[in-house]
């Protein structure tokens, strides 16, 4: 059973100080970073949504092996880079894909091989860290419209998952889930 990688990389990064997918670390971009942390778990296809300076992110990116999606509605939030990562993969022969934000480089390949082991067409689950959701999170394919039609602004799938009790898969022992929203937070 495949499961896809969905990597949401379109924003831009407006309280970091620039779109996160550019940000360099140890000389390797985080869009490239994240990237490989899906296709090392086994995701294929990834798909790599962008959005806010995507010609800058082309240029500087290696992203081999990945689907490359431009999101024109980037501005309107991450629900919007959500949806045009679902319609790509519409027709894929995937049962679940894995969903990954950019600007969570503290995830790991082994937090990403829990979820391909729960993947199924029905599945839906996110990753918690000491008890807080946080990302990657499982979309079974079965989910994928019900998400599409209700990511909206930067909730993404958030509410979809709450409604539909998704599982809750504790991830602290191999992977650090927090969101660097500015860059303060990569001293934490």
């Amino acid at each position: 059973m495949r499961v896809a990688g969905l990597l949401l990389a379109a924003g831009a990064g407006r309280r970091f100080g620039g779109p996160k997918a550019l940000v360099s670390r140890g000389g390797v971009l985080w869009v490239d970073r994240a990237a490989a942390v899906l296709r090392d778990a086994g995701c294929s296809p990834v798909v790599v949504v962008l959005g806010a300076s995507a010609s800058s992110v082309r240029a500087r990116a290696v992203l081999a092996g990945c689907v490359v999606v431009d999101n024109p509605d980037w501005a309107t939030g991450m629900g919007s880079s959500l949806r045009a990562g679902l319609d790509a993969l519409t027709g894929a022969d995937v049962a679940a894909v894995v969903v990954l934000p950019v600007d969570t480089p503290g995830v790991t390949a082994a937090a990403v091989e829990r979820f391909r082991a729960l993947a199924s067409p029905a599945a839906l689950a996110r990753a918690s860290y000491d008890g807080a959701p946080g990302h990657p999170v499982l979309i079974g394919s079965e989910h994928w419209a019900g998400v599409s039609a209700s990511a909206a602004g930067d909730a993404g799938a958030r509410d979809y998952l709450r409604a539909h009790g998704a599982l809750d898969v504790p991830c602290a022992d191999v992977a650090d889930g927090a969101d660097v929203d500015h860059p303060r937070d990569l001293a934490t």
